[in-house]
């Protein structure tokens, strides 16, 4: 009956989009939109009899290396018509996402945070969050970073700084086309300003309610990447482009409603000006950030950022407007009262982001867990407790992961081990490779 009702919601949702085609999207482990064009009335057909597809995104890495073996069968899964937008590069055409269902869904980050918005809910709040991510782009086409082999890079607008007039003054027209092409996705950009360094930029997303907020960020990092590439550049949302640069953030803003749609968060009387529901939801993420970080910060260059002196948290900590801890309070109002999450990189997989959060934040509030006390103290400076430090590398995290019997009861198993089993593979293949730095530091004195 569930499918039946879908099917119906697509039909008139393309009716309306007036779409002759759609871009169906399933998405990968890395935050990958694996797309298939079919007809509208193809869509509508998957939509009611479900949408077969291949088990091998769980089996591979970003490289598409497999690291399992088997026959790659197709597995269940569906067409979700809540998700339907219209498509920016062609005419009578839309998108819509869709997801493995049933056991083998349940190794999905999306399926994952449809299950924890749900508890959410149980408990009487909503959750309204949003992304923001920083990202470079390149005068390189996939060719010409082929060629070059990914050295000697030509950056856009070599002049940039942080907040150039110059740079929105001479590239208006590409910025401001960006921006259209996600208004017509759906997708709303709060602001879109130049960063620290050649060809660096930030763009804000603007709040979105459950799922959106993660399937906007999704779809933005995607199409922002297509959008640059038929423009002939190329855009990297890779944590760790060079020594020489800032690390690239993919910062994570949460915050909860009750059921009448007050904040739950803020309480401007407190000293810290956060509610008892916040401080709990801020105390199971400090708790279990070190064993859940290969959730947010699952590549192995996601690990390059968090070092000390790189702009970037090395271990869980937080503070009220304090941007150098791993979870910023801002209380600039009431109604706007939330938590930064500060450690995400911009190649995080959003639905991750929102899944570790959000399972942290209700073992927080299940459990009545207090935080330890915020600090307005330079985090970057200082010396870090060895119980909230960072693990420093993939591998490590996957361990911590893999041994956390609180990931295991707020996600399940089936999602730990797939997960896990995914960072050990992308680990490994790091570490057979032989650095640029390791020949010239070792080749002629080791």
């Amino acid at each position: 009956m569930q499918r039946i009702t879908d099917a119906a919601r697509l039909e008139a949702g393309l009716r309306e989009l007036d779409a002759q085609s759609v871009h169906v999207g399933m998405v990968d482990p890395d935050g990958g939109f694996r797309d298939k064009l079919v007809s509208a009335d193809k869509a509508v057909k998957l939509a009611k009899s479900g949408y077969p597809f291949c088990e091998v995104l769980y089996f591979w890495d970003i490289a598409e290396k497999t690291f399992q073996d088997g026959a790659f069968i197709d597995r269940p899964a569906e067409l979700h018509a809540d998700t339907l937008r219209r498509y920016p590069f062609s005419a009578n055409t839309a998108l819509c996402l869709a997801d493995f269902s049933g056991e083998f869904g349940e190794r999905s980050a999306r399926n994952l945070c449809l299950k924890l918005l749900g508890e959410v809910g149980d408990l009487g709040y909503s959750v309204h969050s949003a992304f923001e991510f920083e990202f470079f782009v390149f005068a390189e086409t996939p060719e010409s970073l082929r060629a070059k082999k990914y050295r000697e890079l030509t950056y856009f607008a070599q002049g940039n700084r942080t907040y150039s007039l110059q740079t929105a003054a001479l590239h208006g027209e590409l910025l401001a086309g960006l921006k259209d092409t996600m208004t017509t996705l759906g997708v709303s950009i709060d602001a879109l300003h130049t960063e620290l360094g050649p060809g660096c930029f930030e763009a804000p997303l603007t709040h979105a309610e459950g799922i959106k907020a993660a399937d906007d960020a999704l779809l933005f990092k995607n199409f922002a990447k297509a959008y640059f590439l038929r423009n002939g550049l190329t855009a990297g949302f890779m944590s760790k482009l060079s020594p020489d640069l800032s690390g690239q953030s993919g910062h994570f803003h949460i915050s909860l409603s009750d059921r009448n749609g007050a904040p739950a968060f803020a309480a401007p009387s407190e000293p810290d000006g956060i509610s008892q529901t916040a401080r709990h939801f801020l105390g199971g993420l400090i708790t279990l950030m070190p064993e859940l970080l290969a959730m947010c910060s699952h590549t192995v260059n996601a690990y390059k950022r968090m070092v000390p002196g790189a702009w970037a948290p090395t271990a869980a900590t937080w503070g009220v407007q304090n941007r150098t801890a791993a979870v910023r309070i801002i209380n600039d109002t009431p109604e706007a009262t939330r938590l930064e999450f500060r450690v995400p990189s911009a190649d995080t997989n959003p639905y991750l982001s929102l899944a570790m959060c959000l399972g942290a934040g209700l073992h927080g509030i299940r459990n009545r867990i207090e935080p330890p006390q915020g600090s307005t103290e330079n985090f970057y400076a200082a010396a870090s407790d060895p119980r909230t430090t960072f693990p420093t590398d993939l591998g490590r995290a996957a361990d911590r992961l893999e041994a956390s019997t609180a990931a295991r009861a707020i996600f399940g198993d089936v999602f730990v081990d797939s997960h896990v089993t995914g960072r050990r593979f992308e680990d490994a293949e790091y570490r057979k490779h032989v650095s640029e730095w390791e020949l010239r530091r070792y080749l002629e004195v080791a």
